[in-house]
């Protein structure tokens, strides 16, 4: 379809280990549209991680197909953001300098584009400041202002709030959905938290291990803004940790018959 912005077909991926090949991707099938918020999750070990490092250019030995506007990706581009779990800002530059990362903040498109992600990632009052007076929220706020510097087509974010506290984890989802909302950013979501994953997207992708494999996608209709303790959210979750407990179930079967 000609909103398809990502598409992933019959996608493989093996790595190689003197006790034997490590099936971590089968034939992973996955269309994501222009502006879609999508979250994967599952076990550890079901390739999570390895499906995102491989759409964002990372990881290009695999086998099938991987387009991103109808191209094939073959490395890294500004067309593909990347937000890892830490922050992995410079500790010699301040917030403003790290969000202009190479580019010279004398220029005044640059100047424009930083004040305006610094206002949107809520940073006000702190362009100068240096990473070790941030907290890690404020930190990881710097990274993802960062990544969308470029525009880029889509952002992928691998467990980005999985070393916060709770209290700061929830209030980054909010302001990650208030960045989803007013730029509209095609994201991809890797995270271990079912509430996470039902606050945040359109779409849940659900990941089985050995091999790696969609189990189920799982649409998510709630309107914005979602709150976690009602019966729709409620009963949503319960559906995802429905397939959660089939895939544990399957675990148990296959280890039975080893």
């Amino acid at each position: 379809m000609a909103n398809d912005i990502l598409v992933v077909h019959q996608l493989n991926k093996t790595f190689k280990a003197p006790a034997g090949d490590v099936v971590a991707l089968n034939r992973i099938e996955l269309k994501v549209k222009q502006g879609e918020f999508v979250t994967i999750i599952g076990p550890s070990g079901c390739g999570k991680s390895t499906l995102l490092k491989i759409v964002a250019g990372l990881d290009t030995d695999y086998e099938g197909t991987v387009l991103l506007n109808g191209k094939p990706i073959d490395g890294p581009s500004i067309e593909k953001g990347f937000i890892f779990q830490e922050p992995r800002l410079f500790p010699w530059l301040t917030v403003e300098k790290n969000i202009a990362a190479n580019l010279s903040l004398e220029k005044p498109e640059v100047r424009k584009k930083v004040d305006e992600l610094i206002e949107l990632v809520r940073l006000k009052g702190f362009e100068k400041s240096y990473p070790r007076e941030l907290s890690g929220g404020m930190a990881q706020r710097v990274a993802i202002a960062r990544a969308l510097l470029r525009s880029p087509d889509v952002l992928l974010l691998d467990e980005p709030f999985g070393a916060l506290d709770a209290f700061t984890r929830a209030h980054m989802q909010e302001v990650l959905l208030d960045i989803w909302q007013k730029n509209r950013t095609t994201m991809i979501f890797v995270t271990h938290d079912i509430d996470e994953a039902v606050f945040l997207a359109n779409r849940i992708v659900i990941l089985k291990p050995r091999p790696g494999a969609i189990r189920a996608v799982v649409p998510v209709d709630l309107p914005f803004p979602r709150k976690k303790a009602s019966t729709s959210f409620q009963q949503l979750r319960y559906k995802v940790l429905n397939e959660f407990e089939k895939i544990e179930e399957l675990e148990l079967v296959d280890s039975s018959v080893i």
